[in-house]
């Protein structure tokens, strides 16, 4: 259930299947290419899709010097269907203090006629982070990274 005073959402339909954008999420050289907005450049430490596993990810601006992005831990992984995450908790299974804001993101892919129906829901602990995160720049910024895995899918080769 959606709180729009807690949740963020973002809804797209990508014309690819639901294995092509699951490959995405779930393989780091894939993840690599389109989890931080461009020109920043991300690094994946671990990328393990299973309950319980780790997303650990750092970004650079200049390709050289990388700095922490995410430490977060899966608590969902229904192959083709469902990752939810949460940075709320660290990938060493430490209560987090994440910034900007804790959350849990819910990533669901269902079936479409023109490929696979894309829809995220961030949740947040309180109203005031909600409206951080949306400060923040939310609909920019998984916007601009669901645009680049939209593309990255739909028009590059299957490795």
């Amino acid at each position: 259930m959606i709180d729009p005073e807690l949740d963020l959402t973002l809804h797209r339909v990508i014309r690819a299947s639901r294995q092509r954008i699951w490959d995405a999420w779930t393989r780091p050289e894939l993840f690599a290419k389109w989890w931080t907005p461009a020109p920043t450049v991300t690094r994946v430490d671990r990328l393990e899709a299973k309950p319980g596993g780790a997303l650990v990810t750092r970004m650079s601006e200049d390709g050289t010097t990388f700095v922490p992005h995410m430490d977060a831990v899966f608590l969902v992984a229904d192959t083709y269907e469902r990752l939810v995450f949460t940075n709320a908790v660290d990938s060493s299974w430490r209560p987090a203090e994440p910034a900007p804001v804790p959350m849990t993101a819910e990533i669901a892919l269902t079936e479409h006629a023109d490929g696979t129906e894309y829809n995220v829901v961030v949740r947040h602990r309180s109203p005031s982070d909600r409206d951080r995160h949306d400060e923040l720049g939310f609909y920019n910024g998984w916007g601009s990274v669901t645009a680049a895995l939209a593309d990255l899918v739909e028009h590059e080769a299957p490795q």
